[in-house]
């Protein structure tokens, strides 16, 4: 295989993108132990020293306007942000707060005076902010937020304020020792009348970085990970900042204190402002399956040097990933990594599409929902990746200066920031579940309830469409006899595809009939919902499986004749780990005979072996930079 083939198809039309910050870390031969080397104030100045490096070269501003200093690229700005997290990641988190979330709140949120007063400086790093929408009591229900921004006609100012400990901001990075002005979400009032979330841009130090009359800082203290990322907590006391602090591209308040917007549904401005800033989600489950690549290297490249036992008689040691059970560890994990970067190339290409060119707000809709599934199982599946590297690695894993230890930590909170993944979970089968183009409907349970037992007919895999299903299904799923070889068509792309569609679709017949029954019945919607979750989100899981695999098929099938067949054996490594995962449910539900089920594992175990020789340049293929994984139990390998 040509490793140098397989990483240009990896990298994709953003190429250059990545080659640029590979080039930047590859500078920097100490980023992979700043976590355990420098105190903790030393080590948050250095990471903002490596930003506002970042800046001055050019990089964060890749993603914005051309009349502010950028490039316009926004693909090209996720796939470069995406590859900092081959370096420190609390780099790739500030960096995230500042040019991501704070920057494009400013972008997508604000108007052209805010673009022509702050865009410029937020993304050269001049103008350093925190992105305010966390309270203590309040993490993702983000339309319960309790900090308050009361317009007071008299002065024309708009006052915030913390009315309670629960409304308090908490895990703001940039907020402990950096931040000089925060995008802060609150409950928009005006008149008297609450009119819900908006976002105003507050300043909370001055130019010395002392805290500024009515703001009060607070450092979040040591965290588990990222502690170059100076979180901390804010509180408001009758904070007033002008009129035109207020974002105002879905909402205005005019100097007589009217509120206009040109969206009339307060709930669906709301989710219109929020999908503006799914940004952050698609960059976060890039980062993700990037620090997974990171362990892989590390894991397999050790593996395939470290040696251990050997057959009874033999004074050769044997090498430690000819072992079966640890090819059976690490070589499904590498698979489903090219199977999520893929299926994340996908969605930056539609992030960057939609963006671009202002689709509509069901395109916007349905981009949200597929970063959210995205993001989910990219962030399970690399604090999964990371520990059986670290296991697979023994004690040397368990040491700091092999890295594993760093990228535990500082991925741990991946699962939960920028949307808890249970969360954007039940967030995927709601979109399944649901026509946004005629419902713009809360995402608490009792409006999701609600709204399915309204839609139920419509939006169910009725009978009379699932029957032509199950008949195709039965040209390419053996069904309950399978009379003939249970290795036939194992490694058929339909046979594939056809499964995970069945799972899916039942899934989501079964959970609307539920929740219609309950409906029905006259119960509680909100108890209905309650009781049907679990079956909720394991159809939005389902889902995500199902648009995961497939993208990993369109890529097999374009990628160059030279890396295909290794890529093909990578693939159907990945459906069939994926398939047997949920063998139960298939042997429940006639979808597989125990024969077949078998002759899936065994035929795993088949393709471990065939995936083996090819695993280290697989890993290599990834490109990350030298700087990140030649740690002390790794040789270099001979492709850096």
């Amino acid at each position: 295989m040509s490793t140098t083939a397989m990483r240009d198809y990896l990298d994709g039309p953003h190429k250059a993108a990545r080659d640029v910050v590979r080039a930047a870390l590859g500078a920097h031969a100490d980023l992979g132990d700043m976590a355990v080397r420098l105190p903790r104030d030393e080590y948050r100045d250095k990471v903002l020293d490596l930003l506002l490096e970042s800046a001055a070269a050019g990089l964060p501003a890749r993603g914005y306007p051309k009349e502010y200093g950028g490039a316009a690229d926004l693909g090209g700005f996720i796939a470069g942000f995406e590859t900092l997290a081959f370096g420190d990641l609390s780099l790739m988190v500030k960096a995230g707060v500042q040019f991501g979330l704070f920057a494009g709140a400013i972008q997508h949120l604000g108007t052209e005076r805010h673009h022509e007063r702050y865009l410029a400086d937020a993304i050269s790093g001049r103008l350093l902010g925190c992105f305010a929408m966390t309270e203590t009591g309040h993490g993702s229900n983000v339309q319960a937020l309790g900090t308050t921004a009361t317009y007071d006609e008299a002065t024309g100012e708009f006052v915030v304020h913390t009315p309670t400990a629960a409304a308090r901001k908490g895990y703001i990075g940039n907020a402990a020792r950096h931040g000089r002005m925060a995008a802060v979400f609150a409950q928009l009032v005006v008149g008297g009348e609450s009119h819900g979330v908006h976002c105003l841009l507050v300043p909370i130090r001055d130019s010395g970085g002392a805290a500024l009359p009515g703001v009060t800082l607070s450092d979040c203290g040591p965290k588990l990970g990222l502690n170059g990322v100076d979180n901390g907590r804010i509180v408001f006391d009758q904070v007033r900042v002008p009129r035109d602090a207020l974002l105002d591209r879905y909402a205005q308040v005019d100097a007589d204190g009217n509120y206009s917007s040109p969206i009339e549904n307060p709930d669906r401005r709301f989710f219109t402002m929020l999908g503006t800033l799914v940004q952050g989600r698609v960059s976060v489950g890039g980062a993700a399956i990037n620090a997974s690549k990171v362990a892989l290297a590390i894991a397999i490249r050790y593996g395939a040097q470290r040696r251990q036992f050997g057959a009874p008689g033999s004074s050769e040691e044997t090498i430690l990933l000819d072992y079966r059970m640890h090819q059976r560890r690490l070589l499904p994990l590498l698979a489903r990594t090219y199977a999520q970067h893929f299926a994340q190339a996908e969605l930056v290409e539609e992030f960057a599409r939609v963006f671009t060119d202002d689709r509509d707000e069901h395109d916007r809709r349905a981009l949200e929902a597929q970063a959210a599934g995205t993001k989910a199982l990219g962030t399970w599946h690399a604090t999964e990746t990371i520990q059986v590297c670290r296991e697979a690695c023994g004690g040397a894993g368990y040491l700091s200066e092999n890295r594993l230890a760093t990228l535990k930590a500082d991925t741990d909170v991946f699962t939960t920031f920028e949307g808890d993944n249970t969360v954007l979970l039940q967030l995927v089968a709601k979109g399944l579940l649901t026509d946004y183009r005629r419902s713009f409907g809360e995402l608490d349970p009792l409006g999701t309830a609600r709204f399915v037992a309204a839609q139920a007919v419509e939006i169910a895999v009725e009978k009379a469409a699932l029957r032509p299903l199950i008949e195709r299904l039965r040209d390419v799923v053996p069904n309950r006899g399978d009379a003939g070889d249970p290795d036939a068509g194992l490694r058929d792309d339909a046979y594939h595809s056809g499964l995970l569609r069945y799972r899916e679709e039942h899934m989501l017949s079964g959970v609307a009939r539920r929740l219609k029954a309950g409906i029905d019945a006259g119960d509680d919607a909100f108890d209905v919902f309650n009781r049907c979750q679990d079956h909720v989100i394991a159809a939005g899981r389902a889902h995500v499986d199902r648009v995961v695999l497939e993208a990993f098929q369109s890529a097999v099938q374009a990628a160059p004749e030279e890396i295909r067949p290794v890529l093909h054996d990578l693939y159907d490594l990945h459906a069939l780990v994926t398939i047997e995962a949920e063998r139960a449910w298939y042997l429940e539900h006639g979808r597989l005979s125990p024969g077949r089920s078998k002759a899936i594992t065994a035929l795993v175990n088949e393709l471990c072996a065939v995936v083996r020789p090819a695993a280290v340049d697989l890993v290599d293929a990834f490109g990350v930079p030298g700087s990140a994984v030649d740690v002390p139990i790794v040789v270099p390998s001979q492709h850096e």
